[in-house]
């Protein structure tokens, strides 16, 4: 059954929500800069028993707000961002459920087997997430990693997303064309991960109500969970509240 899952977007060390396509060196467009650093978020998440939320780091600066909602809830965080090989342990020992990995399993722009196999000695199969966000192309989709400005030549399909679930215990995916602008969710995106994922798979993109949860529920076949971020309250949105969140959960559970 689709589930919420909470997120803490962590951008130039501060809590954020920001535009996903913009981001880039200089910065990147924003629609919330949180009073609240990330430890009272993952206090919030632990007080409601929100698990299977993810920490991600935007980019550099955020290494110890990351830390503290790590320490502020052990166990019940994934993290990401800038996660390799000679790091990983580091932020499960931190408090991390699961690390998130994306850019670091491509070199010069191409998936690299060797660089997936050496992050799995670190973490095991069971503790690693794989990060499949990705732009829109005249294919479909495509992986796009170093903050989702460079689009790779790996598809988002049925072949790449059963590959790759035999390495990993979950896939996140953001859709970056559509991530922060509350413009809804990519039907079509979440149609296709309901088809083909055979593990557990967290999608986050363009969600602004109540609504959509119901609708990637509809659309997987309860098979896709979802991440809602600038539509959220907590978030200085608009569109759906925290307990309306906790509330879909608790009915399908």
């Amino acid at each position: 059954m689709t589930q919420f899952r909470p997120c803490i977007d962590l951008h130039q060390g501060q809590v954020k929500q920001i535009v996903g396509g913009s981001l880039n060196d200089q910065g990147a467009d924003t629609n919330y800069v949180s009073p609240y650093d990330a430890a009272y978020y993952a206090r919030l998440y632990q007080q409601h028993n929100l698990t299977g939320g993810h920490v991600i780091a935007l980019g550099p600066g955020n290494k110890e707000e990351a830390l503290k909602a790590l320490n502020t809830w052990s166990g019940g965080l994934q993290f990401g961002g800038g996660v390799n090989h000679e790091n990983a342990a580091e932020y499960l020992e931190a408090g991390a459920s699961h690390v998130i990995v994306t850019s670091y399993l491509f070199e010069n722009d191409q998936f690299s087997w060797q660089r997936l196999e050496r992050i799995k000695q670190e973490t095991g199969k069971e503790r690693l997430i794989l990060d499949l966000s990705c732009r829109r192309t005249d294919q479909g989709w495509n992986i796009a990693t170093n903050r989702w400005q460079t689009v790779t030549e790996l598809a988002v399909n049925e072949r790449t997303l059963q590959e790759l679930s035999e390495h990993c215990s979950e896939f996140l995916i953001h859709a970056a064309d559509v991530e922060g602008l509350q413009g809804g969710i990519d039907q079509e995106l979440v149609s296709l991960l309901g088809q083909f994922c055979t593990i557990p798979v967290t999608y986050a993109g363009g969600a602004r109500s109540l609504d959509d949860l119901k609708q990637v529920h509809d659309l997987s076949d309860g098979r896709v969970d979802l991440t809602i971020g600038s539509a959220l309250d907590i978030f200085g949105g608009t569109g759906v509240t925290l307990d309306e969140c906790i509330q879909w959960n608790r009915q399908q559970s």
